[in-house]
Protein backbone atom coordinates (compact mmCIF):
# COMPACT_ATOMS: atom_id res chain seq x y z
CA UNK A 1 0.00 0.00 0.00
CA UNK A 2 1.15 3.18 -0.82
CA UNK A 3 0.56 6.66 0.94
CA UNK A 4 -1.31 10.12 -0.21
CA UNK A 5 1.58 12.30 0.35
CA UNK A 6 0.65 14.58 -2.38
CA UNK A 7 -1.24 17.03 0.26
CA UNK A 8 1.24 19.61 -0.34
CA UNK A 9 4.76 20.57 -0.21
CA UNK A 10 5.57 19.50 3.23
CA UNK A 11 3.32 17.24 4.11
CA UNK A 12 2.27 19.76 6.58
CA UNK A 13 0.88 18.11 9.45
CA UNK A 14 3.62 18.18 11.70
CA UNK A 15 3.12 19.96 15.17
CA UNK A 16 0.60 22.15 13.33
CA UNK A 17 -1.01 24.86 15.42
CA UNK A 18 0.97 23.88 18.43
CA UNK A 19 3.66 25.98 19.05
CA UNK A 20 6.05 25.13 21.75
CA UNK A 21 4.39 25.92 25.44
CA UNK A 22 6.03 28.43 27.08
CA UNK A 23 6.75 26.12 29.74
CA UNK A 24 8.72 23.71 27.71
CA UNK A 25 12.69 24.43 28.30
CA UNK A 26 13.51 22.24 25.76
CA UNK A 27 12.44 22.78 21.30
CA UNK A 28 11.25 19.45 20.13
CA UNK A 29 14.18 18.67 18.24
CA UNK A 30 16.62 19.23 21.61
CA UNK A 31 13.64 17.16 23.61
CA UNK A 32 14.02 14.65 20.87
CA UNK A 33 17.71 14.22 21.24
CA UNK A 34 17.59 13.73 24.97
CA UNK A 35 14.50 10.84 24.40
CA UNK A 36 17.04 9.29 22.09
CA UNK A 37 20.02 9.96 23.66
CA UNK A 38 18.39 8.26 27.30
CA UNK A 39 19.32 11.90 28.78
CA UNK A 40 16.55 14.26 30.37
CA UNK A 41 14.01 14.71 28.10
CA UNK A 42 10.94 16.75 29.94
CA UNK A 43 8.26 15.26 27.63
CA UNK A 44 7.57 12.42 25.69
CA UNK A 45 8.35 13.43 22.20
CA UNK A 46 5.04 13.80 20.67
CA UNK A 47 4.55 11.54 17.00
CA UNK A 48 6.10 13.56 14.20
CA UNK A 49 6.46 16.77 15.81
CA UNK A 50 10.02 16.95 15.84
CA UNK A 51 10.40 17.11 11.62
CA UNK A 52 8.82 18.92 9.00
CA UNK A 53 8.38 16.59 5.74
CA UNK A 54 9.24 18.53 2.87
CA UNK A 55 8.46 16.80 -1.07
CA UNK A 56 10.73 17.31 -3.58
CA UNK A 57 9.99 17.58 -7.47
CA UNK A 58 11.18 14.19 -8.38
CA UNK A 59 8.79 12.94 -5.77
CA UNK A 60 5.77 14.95 -6.60
CA UNK A 61 6.77 14.19 -10.39
CA UNK A 62 6.94 10.38 -9.74
CA UNK A 63 2.96 10.24 -9.71
CA UNK A 64 0.24 7.84 -8.71
CA UNK A 65 -3.70 8.18 -8.25
CA UNK A 66 -5.69 10.33 -5.94
CA UNK A 67 -8.37 8.89 -3.52
CA UNK A 68 -11.53 7.95 -6.29
CA UNK A 69 -9.00 7.14 -9.31
CA UNK A 70 -8.34 4.05 -10.67
CA UNK A 71 -5.69 2.55 -12.74
CA UNK A 72 -3.56 5.83 -13.12
CA UNK A 73 0.23 4.58 -14.04
CA UNK A 74 2.87 6.54 -12.15
CA UNK A 75 6.62 7.09 -13.74
CA UNK A 76 7.99 3.97 -13.42
CA UNK A 77 5.33 2.61 -15.13
CA UNK A 78 3.12 1.24 -12.12
CA UNK A 79 -0.18 1.45 -12.12
CA UNK A 80 -2.20 1.74 -9.00
CA UNK A 81 -5.76 2.34 -8.28
CA UNK A 82 -7.43 4.30 -5.05
CA UNK A 83 -11.26 3.60 -4.38
CA UNK A 84 -12.81 6.08 -2.03
CA UNK A 85 -13.60 3.49 0.38
CA UNK A 86 -9.68 2.17 0.63
CA UNK A 87 -7.66 3.94 2.83
CA UNK A 88 -4.70 4.34 0.28
CA UNK A 89 -3.94 2.91 -2.87
CA UNK A 90 -3.00 -0.18 -4.76
CA UNK A 91 -0.71 -1.26 -7.34
CA UNK A 92 -2.84 -3.01 -9.89
CA UNK A 93 -0.84 -6.90 -10.67
CA UNK A 94 -2.66 -7.98 -13.62
CA UNK A 95 -1.06 -9.65 -15.97
CA UNK A 96 -1.45 -6.64 -18.66
CA UNK A 97 -0.69 -4.34 -16.41
CA UNK A 98 2.10 -5.95 -14.15
CA UNK A 99 5.97 -3.58 -15.24
CA UNK A 100 7.83 -6.85 -14.89
CA UNK A 101 6.93 -9.66 -16.69
CA UNK A 102 9.43 -11.94 -16.16
CA UNK A 103 11.80 -10.91 -13.60
CA UNK A 104 14.67 -12.34 -15.75
CA UNK A 105 14.39 -10.19 -18.27
CA UNK A 106 13.72 -6.81 -15.67
CA UNK A 107 16.24 -4.50 -17.87
CA UNK A 108 13.58 -4.48 -20.38
CA UNK A 109 11.02 -3.97 -18.33
CA UNK A 110 11.98 -1.29 -16.14
CA UNK A 111 13.23 2.07 -16.48
CA UNK A 112 13.48 5.22 -13.80
CA UNK A 113 11.68 8.26 -13.74
CA UNK A 114 13.16 11.80 -14.54
CA UNK A 115 15.75 12.66 -12.09
CA UNK A 116 16.51 16.44 -13.58
CA UNK A 117 14.07 19.16 -12.70
CA UNK A 118 14.35 22.75 -14.13
CA UNK A 119 15.90 25.32 -11.25
CA UNK A 120 12.28 26.46 -10.67
CA UNK A 121 10.61 23.52 -10.56
CA UNK A 122 12.89 23.27 -7.10
CA UNK A 123 11.95 26.39 -5.57
CA UNK A 124 8.80 25.37 -3.74
CA UNK A 125 10.61 22.63 -1.95
CA UNK A 126 13.50 24.90 -1.43
CA UNK A 127 10.96 28.09 0.14
CA UNK A 128 9.35 24.48 2.44
CA UNK A 129 12.47 23.88 3.81
CA UNK A 130 13.61 27.91 4.41
CA UNK A 131 10.82 28.75 6.96
CA UNK A 132 11.35 25.75 9.04
CA UNK A 133 13.48 26.45 12.09
CA UNK A 134 15.67 23.81 12.68
CA UNK A 135 16.76 25.01 15.80
CA UNK A 136 13.01 23.42 16.71
CA UNK A 137 12.30 20.82 14.15
CA UNK A 138 14.48 18.20 11.42
CA UNK A 139 13.87 19.56 7.50
CA UNK A 140 13.34 16.16 6.27
CA UNK A 141 13.36 14.80 2.88
CA UNK A 142 11.26 12.14 2.08
CA UNK A 143 11.76 8.63 0.24
CA UNK A 144 8.64 6.65 -0.71
CA UNK A 145 8.78 3.49 -1.58
CA UNK A 146 11.47 1.62 -0.69
CA UNK A 147 13.67 -0.68 -2.29
CA UNK A 148 11.93 -3.79 -1.07
CA UNK A 149 8.90 -1.79 -2.13
CA UNK A 150 9.56 -0.52 -5.26
CA UNK A 151 10.60 -3.69 -6.74
CA UNK A 152 7.35 -5.46 -5.62
CA UNK A 153 5.39 -2.63 -7.23
CA UNK A 154 7.37 -3.25 -10.20
CA UNK A 155 6.85 -6.89 -10.30
CA UNK A 156 4.28 -8.23 -7.83
CA UNK A 157 4.99 -9.57 -4.07
CA UNK A 158 4.65 -12.88 -4.63
CA UNK A 159 6.91 -13.23 -7.87
CA UNK A 160 9.58 -10.88 -6.13
CA UNK A 161 9.29 -13.15 -3.05
CA UNK A 162 9.86 -16.25 -5.10
CA UNK A 163 12.85 -14.39 -7.28
CA UNK A 164 14.85 -14.54 -4.08
CA UNK A 165 15.10 -18.59 -4.41
CA UNK A 166 15.10 -18.88 -8.60
CA UNK A 167 16.43 -15.36 -9.61
CA UNK A 168 18.57 -14.40 -6.85
CA UNK A 169 21.04 -12.97 -9.08
CA UNK A 170 18.70 -10.84 -11.24
CA UNK A 171 16.86 -9.59 -7.95
CA UNK A 172 19.94 -8.18 -6.65
CA UNK A 173 20.75 -6.52 -9.96
CA UNK A 174 17.32 -4.83 -9.98
CA UNK A 175 17.47 -3.88 -5.68
CA UNK A 176 21.41 -2.51 -7.08
CA UNK A 177 19.31 -0.29 -10.19
CA UNK A 178 16.93 0.91 -7.89
CA UNK A 179 19.26 1.72 -5.11
CA UNK A 180 21.44 3.76 -7.64
CA UNK A 181 18.66 5.29 -8.84
CA UNK A 182 17.72 6.58 -4.63
CA UNK A 183 21.38 7.84 -4.53
CA UNK A 184 20.96 9.76 -7.49
CA UNK A 185 18.17 11.25 -6.22
CA UNK A 186 19.19 11.92 -3.03
CA UNK A 187 22.17 13.87 -4.65
CA UNK A 188 19.71 15.98 -5.70
CA UNK A 189 17.75 16.88 -3.20
CA UNK A 190 20.41 17.70 -0.97
CA UNK A 191 22.14 19.86 -2.83
CA UNK A 192 18.74 21.86 -3.18
CA UNK A 193 17.19 21.33 0.53
CA UNK A 194 20.32 20.47 2.39
CA UNK A 195 17.76 18.60 4.80
CA UNK A 196 18.96 17.42 8.15
CA UNK A 197 17.00 13.96 8.23
CA UNK A 198 15.22 11.59 6.18
CA UNK A 199 11.92 9.84 6.20
CA UNK A 200 12.51 7.08 4.09
CA UNK A 201 9.55 4.08 3.97
CA UNK A 202 10.06 -0.01 3.01
CA UNK A 203 7.66 -2.47 4.74
CA UNK A 204 9.70 -5.84 5.13
CA UNK A 205 7.08 -7.74 6.89
CA UNK A 206 3.47 -8.27 8.15
CA UNK A 207 1.82 -7.52 11.40
CA UNK A 208 3.81 -10.73 12.58
CA UNK A 209 6.38 -12.16 10.44
CA UNK A 210 9.44 -10.56 8.61
CA UNK A 211 8.70 -11.45 4.84
CA UNK A 212 12.04 -12.91 4.70
CA UNK A 213 14.73 -14.53 7.35
CA UNK A 214 17.01 -12.23 8.96
CA UNK A 215 19.85 -13.94 6.72
CA UNK A 216 18.44 -13.74 3.64
CA UNK A 217 17.69 -9.82 4.39
CA UNK A 218 21.31 -9.30 5.37
CA UNK A 219 22.68 -10.67 2.44
CA UNK A 220 20.09 -8.85 -0.26
CA UNK A 221 19.20 -5.97 1.37
CA UNK A 222 21.11 -4.91 4.61
CA UNK A 223 24.27 -3.78 2.28
CA UNK A 224 21.87 -1.22 -0.29
CA UNK A 225 20.73 0.26 2.85
CA UNK A 226 24.38 0.65 4.15
CA UNK A 227 25.32 2.68 1.18
CA UNK A 228 21.97 5.05 0.85
CA UNK A 229 21.94 5.90 4.72
CA UNK A 230 25.51 6.68 4.78
CA UNK A 231 25.25 8.36 1.88
CA UNK A 232 22.46 10.90 3.52
CA UNK A 233 24.32 10.46 7.04
CA UNK A 234 27.82 11.59 5.44
CA UNK A 235 26.12 14.67 3.47
CA UNK A 236 24.56 16.63 6.67
CA UNK A 237 21.59 14.24 7.37
CA UNK A 238 21.40 13.59 11.03
CA UNK A 239 18.63 11.60 11.87
CA UNK A 240 17.82 8.60 9.36
CA UNK A 241 14.10 7.89 10.57
CA UNK A 242 13.03 4.47 8.79
CA UNK A 243 9.48 3.88 8.56
CA UNK A 244 8.10 -0.18 8.36
CA UNK A 245 4.66 -0.91 9.63
CA UNK A 246 5.09 -4.62 10.40
CA UNK A 247 6.63 -6.96 12.60
CA UNK A 248 10.50 -6.70 12.27
CA UNK A 249 11.86 -6.95 15.88
CA UNK A 250 14.31 -9.83 14.67
CA UNK A 251 15.82 -7.21 11.70
CA UNK A 252 17.01 -4.59 14.74
CA UNK A 253 20.45 -5.29 14.49
CA UNK A 254 20.17 -5.20 10.87
CA UNK A 255 18.54 -1.64 11.10
CA UNK A 256 21.36 -0.40 13.42
CA UNK A 257 24.09 -1.84 11.08
CA UNK A 258 22.57 -0.03 8.63
CA UNK A 259 22.31 3.61 10.49
CA UNK A 260 18.70 3.94 11.14
CA UNK A 261 17.94 6.26 13.90
CA UNK A 262 14.43 5.74 14.43
CA UNK A 263 12.50 2.86 13.69
CA UNK A 264 9.19 4.09 12.99
CA UNK A 265 5.70 2.44 12.90
CA UNK A 266 7.04 -0.39 15.37
CA UNK A 267 3.78 -2.23 16.14
CA UNK A 268 3.08 -4.01 19.51
CA UNK A 269 3.90 -7.25 18.13
CA UNK A 270 7.03 -6.53 18.56
CA UNK A 271 7.32 -6.59 22.20
CA UNK A 272 8.62 -2.86 22.31
CA UNK A 273 9.83 -2.79 26.13
CA UNK A 274 12.05 -5.83 25.53
CA UNK A 275 13.30 -4.35 22.53
CA UNK A 276 13.70 -0.90 24.12
CA UNK A 277 15.74 -2.43 26.90
CA UNK A 278 18.09 -4.61 24.48
CA UNK A 279 18.81 -1.83 21.85
CA UNK A 280 17.48 1.43 23.41
CA UNK A 281 21.15 2.97 23.48
CA UNK A 282 21.52 2.19 19.66
CA UNK A 283 18.09 2.81 18.31
CA UNK A 284 14.85 4.78 19.26
CA UNK A 285 11.55 3.17 18.90
CA UNK A 286 7.98 5.26 17.52
CA UNK A 287 5.11 3.78 17.16
CA UNK A 288 3.95 1.38 19.76
CA UNK A 289 0.40 2.72 19.39
CA UNK A 290 -1.47 0.31 16.15
CA UNK A 291 -3.14 2.47 13.72
CA UNK A 292 -6.14 0.13 13.56
CA UNK A 293 -6.76 0.06 17.27
CA UNK A 294 -7.45 3.67 16.72
CA UNK A 295 -7.87 5.05 13.41
CA UNK A 296 -11.22 3.88 11.80
CA UNK A 297 -14.37 5.29 10.74
CA UNK A 298 -16.10 5.15 13.93
CA UNK A 299 -13.46 5.70 16.29
CA UNK A 300 -13.67 6.32 19.45
CA UNK A 301 -11.64 9.43 21.46
CA UNK A 302 -11.57 6.48 24.60
CA UNK A 303 -9.77 4.29 22.47
CA UNK A 304 -6.97 6.67 21.74
CA UNK A 305 -6.64 8.14 24.73
CA UNK A 306 -6.29 4.08 25.84
CA UNK A 307 -3.93 3.07 23.51
CA UNK A 308 -1.78 6.14 24.35
CA UNK A 309 -1.32 5.44 28.27
CA UNK A 310 -0.91 1.99 27.62
CA UNK A 311 1.97 2.79 24.96
CA UNK A 312 3.61 5.42 27.19
CA UNK A 313 3.35 2.92 30.23
CA UNK A 314 4.74 0.08 29.06
CA UNK A 315 7.82 1.65 26.70
CA UNK A 316 8.51 5.35 29.25
CA UNK A 317 10.26 8.10 27.98
CA UNK A 318 13.61 6.79 27.02
CA UNK A 319 14.00 6.03 23.32
CA UNK A 320 10.51 5.85 22.58
CA UNK A 321 8.61 8.07 20.89
CA UNK A 322 4.67 7.36 21.07
CA UNK A 323 3.10 7.82 17.57
CA UNK A 324 0.17 5.88 15.68
CA UNK A 325 2.07 2.99 13.13
CA UNK A 326 0.67 5.33 10.06
CA UNK A 327 3.73 6.30 7.80
CA UNK A 328 3.09 9.78 8.06
CA UNK A 329 1.54 12.63 9.96
CA UNK A 330 -2.08 12.17 9.36
CA UNK A 331 -5.05 10.03 9.69
CA UNK A 332 -7.30 7.75 7.42
CA UNK A 333 -10.07 9.20 9.21
CA UNK A 334 -10.41 13.08 9.98
CA UNK A 335 -9.43 13.98 13.94
CA UNK A 336 -7.55 10.73 14.51
CA UNK A 337 -4.41 12.16 14.03
CA UNK A 338 -5.34 15.47 15.97
CA UNK A 339 -6.64 13.64 18.96
CA UNK A 340 -3.85 11.41 19.05
CA UNK A 341 -1.31 14.61 19.42
CA UNK A 342 -3.40 15.71 22.14
CA UNK A 343 -3.99 12.40 24.32
CA UNK A 344 -0.22 12.37 23.85
CA UNK A 345 0.28 15.74 25.72
CA UNK A 346 -1.96 15.41 28.06
CA UNK A 347 -0.48 11.65 29.27
CA UNK A 348 2.98 13.46 29.74
CA UNK A 349 1.92 15.88 32.15
CA UNK A 350 0.39 12.69 33.89
CA UNK A 351 3.54 10.44 33.44
CA UNK A 352 5.77 13.22 34.50
CA UNK A 353 3.70 13.64 37.93
CA UNK A 354 3.64 10.20 38.57
CA UNK A 355 7.07 9.00 37.64
CA UNK A 356 10.00 10.40 38.69
CA UNK A 357 11.70 11.19 35.11
CA UNK A 358 14.70 12.91 34.92
CA UNK A 359 17.08 10.28 36.47
CA UNK A 360 17.94 7.22 33.69
CA UNK A 361 20.07 4.46 33.86
CA UNK A 362 23.90 5.44 34.85
CA UNK A 363 24.34 4.29 31.35
CA UNK A 364 23.78 6.70 28.76
CA UNK A 365 24.43 7.45 25.77
CA UNK A 366 25.09 11.01 26.38
CA UNK A 367 22.76 14.21 26.64
CA UNK A 368 21.81 17.15 23.78
CA UNK A 369 24.88 19.66 23.67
Amino acid sequence: MQDDRAMSITGGRSGEGREAATEWKLTRRQNLKETMAGGHPERFVNQYEFMTQVFDPIFIGTGGPMRGQMEVANAWGVVASWKEEWIGQMPVHTPDKIVIKDIDDWKEYVHHPNLDYPEAAWEPAIAAAEAVDRNDKYVAAVQIPGIFEQAHHLGEIKNILMAFYESPDELKDLFKYITDYELQKAERVIAHIHPDALFHHDDWGSQTSTFISPEMFDEFLTPLYKEVYKYWHDNGVELIVHHSDSYAATLVPSMIEMGIDIWQGVMTTNNIPELIKKYGKDITFMGGIDSATIDYPEWKREDVAREVARACEECGPYYFIPSASQGGDYSSFDGVYDATTEEIDKYSKVYWAEHHVGEPDEDVRGVVS
